[in-house]
């Protein structure tokens, strides 16, 4: 799995709480803020991160509209559990991952993976 740069997860996060896909202007404005004090970056760049994004199939161009939108090609959530997936399959005891992982999480947590787990 391919994994985010800090510029390609600021971008990811604005995809993902975006209804309709946004524009490489959109995003441009949205990282800059509302009142211009966040980051300024070029539409070149913006473009460049989005490119690379698409090609990592993290986002989806939709080339019918001008100038093209963007949106994410899978939820937040997704692409949590792949990131976790992951980590899980470069473990060499897998178990004792899980086990740490499990003794870290809230009672309320631990409550919700019982109910998913009966629920298989």
């Amino acid at each position: 799995m391919n994994s985010l740069g800090e510029l390609e997860r600021s971008v990811m996060d604005l995809l993902w709480a975006s209804a309709e896909g946004l524009s490489a202007y959109d995003v441009q404005a949205e990282l800059a803020g509302p009142d211009g004090t966040g980051r300024e970056l070029a539409a070149t760049t913006i473009l460049t991160v989005l490119s690379r994004l698409e090609k990592k199939n993290f986002v989806v161009r939709e080339r019918d509209l001008r100038p093209h939108r963007y949106r994410a090609a899978s939820g937040r959530e997704s692409h949590m559990a792949d990131l976790m997936h992951e980590v899980l399959g470069g473990a060499n005891d897998r178990t004792a991952v899980l086990e740490r992982f499990v003794g870290q999480v809230s009672n309320e947590e631990a409550e919700t993976l019982r109910r998913i787990l009966a629920g298989r």
